[in-house]
């Protein structure tokens, strides 16, 4: 009876679990912080899965690369867009196209990111799409053109929020390109958890 009081009392001498203000995720080591002007969005790679996509796309984060860019399309329903334009819809240079992966295995369901590219499978640089949707039309489905897919390369795990508050953003149209939120969206500082 002594040794099951004891017990007992060691158990309610045992520190409270974490209080669910504490419960937000904990930045990792790799982790891609992405400060908008609407709200702080926080990205997974998937090395494992993408490792040319994920080592291109961090290239870009540690060279500050977005860092005043714009969310330039976005699409309720759909998605997401940017890495290439500043305000005004001035380009920014990139680095070479990279191999499109998007034979990983890896399907275009809400929250994760994409590579975004031209008509060209092979023409990804810097410019990525957030899923807002499951878009199943945008996965592999075979090695020609136009059944080849979208490469997802890693998931939003906090601040979806954030995004559905940039989709849901009015949009316009200006000069060649439609669906462009009608106040910027910038991407004030994006940079790896150390």
């Amino acid at each position: 009876m002594i040794c099951r009081l004891l017990v007992f009392f060691l158990l309610l001498c045992q520190p409270l679990p974490a209080l669910a203000a504490d419960s937000a995720p904990q930045p990792h080591k790799g982790d891609i912080v992405m400060e908008t002007t609407m709200g702080t969005i926080k990205i997974k790679l998937l090395d494992d899965q993408a490792p040319i996509t994920c080592s291109n796309f961090r290239r870009y984060v540690n060279e500050g690369f977005f860092n005043g860019l714009i969310f330039h399309r976005v699409i309720p329903g759909f998605v997401v867009q940017g890495g290439g334009f500043e305000p005004g819809l001035k380009k920014r240079n990139t680095h070479e196209p990279i191999v499109n992966e998007a034979d990983n295995g890896l399907k275009n369901s809400r929250g994760t990111l994409s590579m975004a590219r031209t008509q060209d499978i092979y023409s990804a640089t810097s410019q990525f799409f957030i899923n807002v949707a499951d878009n199943q039309s945008l996965d592999h489905r075979g090695k020609s053109p136009s059944a080849f897919g979208y490469a997802v390369f890693a998931k939003v795990i906090d601040g979806m929020d954030v995004v559905d508050e940039i989709v849901a953003t009015p949009t316009g149209k200006v000069g060649f390109y439609s669906d462009v939120p009608k106040t910027d969206v910038v991407m004030l500082k994006v940079y790896e958890e150390k």
